[in-house]
């Protein structure tokens, strides 16, 4: 037992302590907030999707075909966990339609760029890199879309001109297009080699210490305000009861076992800055999901060790 906690401590120390070193960084004023959102956009914008082009260019793809219950296991738990939000944010807290959506949501929208990929690729290697970026590129699109869409459709409808928007959002992200040029690139059994690798290399060793620094400074500008308890209820849902559906379903649907640990450890990330940015767009709902963001990242240091232990890595 004490020695896979020493191995797990050596896991999750590092990527929690750039998080702390981040945010005592902005909080002490020696990173401002200009800092704060140049490094954000740089990894964001660059060093991830490099990370993720090298990667899956380089990456050993599952002969066998996509296992299918790594799909089911996830979006199950994520889209349960959506609904059981927005549930308790109409009937428990008294929300309105927008705000319950919103709250659906932060549960169940992770934290894959600053918290997911450093930290499972710090836990499972090369290995889990597949089913981590592959999840990625499915994950983004369909809780946008349905977020999206259940927001605006009880009004008077989706409109074109939002799912012109919408379209645009998906198809210049820039970590779906590091996935996708990725995907290309294995397809093609292009790797790159010579400058342009060692050029990828370095920007791509950049991405997690910058990815999580960056979080840190990020959890500074968004404090815990206020509404503590759909937050609390939030986190719940995000670092309890999302993987535990997801650990239930991977006993007994048909995976890879790394696989299988990555979809877990990947429900255990705690709530997405994409839920705050809707909530933002929306007006509505910002103080729940910024607390949930703060909240859920503060906790998830002691959740996503419990979760490792569970998993048994070490």
């Amino acid at each position: 037992m004490l020695t896979q906690l020493g191995a797990i401590a050596l896991v999750v120390a590092p990527v929690f302590g750039l998080i702390g070193l981040g945010y005592l960084a902005s909080l002490s004023g020696h990173l401002r907030e200009r800092a704060a959102e140049g490094l954000s956009e740089y990894v964001f914008g660059l060093a991830v999707p490099v990370l993720i082009f090298k990667t899956l260019a380089e990456a050993q793809l599952p002969q066998e075909g996509q296992p299918w219950g790594y799909w089911i296991a996830y979006f199950t738990g994520a889209f349960l966990v959506f609904a059981l939000g927005m549930l308790a944010a109409r009937r428990l807290f008294g929300r309105g339609h927008t705000e319950a959506v919103i709250q659906g949501f932060t549960a169940g929208q992770a934290n894959t760029v600053f918290v997911g990929v450093p930290l499972i690729l710090q836990a499972f290697g090369p290995e889990g890199a597949v089913p981590l970026f592959l999840l990625i590129a499915i994950h983004l699109p369909i809780m946008m879309v349905l977020a999206t869409v259940l927001a605006e459709g009880a009004a008077a409808g989706v409109s074109l001109a939002t799912l012109k928007r919408l379209g645009r959002m998906l198809a210049f992200n820039p970590i779906l297009i590091g996935i996708y040029a990725g995907g290309i690139a294995k397809l093609a059994g292009y790797v790159p080699g010579g400058v342009l690798k060692q050029t990828l290399d370095m920007l791509a060793a950049s991405a997690v210490p910058c990815a999580l620094v960056s979080l840190g400074l990020a959890l500074h500008r968004y404090p815990i305000r206020g509404d503590v308890g759909p937050a609390v209820l939030i986190t719940t849902l995000k670092l309890a009861v999302h993987p535990a559906i997801v650990y239930a379903l991977t006993r007994v649907l048909p995976m890879p076992p790394v696989w299988a640990d990555v979809a877990v450890v990947f429900a255990a990330m705690p709530c997405g800055i994409n839920a705050y940015l809707l909530a933002q767009r929306y007006r509505s709902g910002v103080t729940a999901s910024a607390s949930a963001v703060s909240l859920s990242t503060a906790a998830s240091l002691f959740t996503v060790t419990v979760w490792f232990l569970i998993l048994g890595v070490s």
